[in-house]
């Protein structure tokens, strides 16, 4: 389950935070953490990550200067949690301009009109018919590296960082890339099953009409 999600400059301007589901106290103990956390995030560390506290994780994506950030159940899957904040990442990148949302004099929760496309989405991921969709394109990536994960204690208590690692982050790249080509082949195959006998169906009208009227 999505608890929470937020969206923070990296200079510590919140511009969304969407509502909770539940008021639970470890969640709301989770998200003093995320922003202790997020004190901590520059523009070298690790683009994304996903870091466990007792019951719930944190996980954020790093992209231009934003944080995209979701609370979630412990046992929600990493890689459907980035795929959700990916899907809030483009959708906030492309509704609002670049130098509007980067501007030095904005306010905090300027873009809070953005959390019904939040919510909407959270749904979404929520919904089970929905995460089974989305596993199918998980199990074709078996061999993708797994997120990068860490323990939120040992981050806030023992002084771990959240920098680059150079293998990590090639690898995540490249994962990048298999994901998208992933998606593009699984996009076509719904589409072939969808309109696939119209097709068929278009291509032998059209060899008929070749056969008895052209030749």
């Amino acid at each position: 389950m999505i608890y929470a999600t937020e969206i923070v400059r990296l200079d510590g301007l919140f511009l969304v935070a969407s509502m909770d589901d539940q008021n639970q106290a470890d969640v709301q103990e989770m998200k003093q953490q995320a922003r202790q956390i997020l004190k901590k995030l520059t523009r070298t560390s690790e683009p994304r990550a996903s870091l466990e506290g007792k019951k719930h994780t944190m996980h954020y994506l790093l992209n231009d200067q934003l944080c995209f950030i979701a609370i979630t159940e412990r046992a929600y899957p990493k890689k459907l949690a980035q795929t959700y904040l990916a899907d809030i990442c483009r959708e906030f990148e492309t509704s609002y301009p670049r130098t509007a949302y980067l501007d030095p004099h904005l306010r905090p929760y300027t873009y809070a009109e953005f959390d019904r496309y939040i919510e909407r989405s959270r749904k979404t991921y929520q919904d089970t018919r929905a995460t089974d969709n989305l596993g199918r394109l998980n199990d074709e990536l078996k061999d993708v590296a797994q997120v990068m994960t860490k323990n939120i204690e040992d981050l806030l208590y023992r002084g771990d960082s959240l920098e680059k690692m150079g293998d990590m982050s090639s690898r995540l790249r490249e994962d990048s890339a298999k994901y998208k080509r992933a998606a593009v082949r699984i996009n076509w195959e719904r589409m072939l099953e969808n309109w696939g006998i119209w097709a068929a169906l278009l291509l032998f009208m059209g060899a008929m009409i070749y056969v008895w009227f052209i030749r």
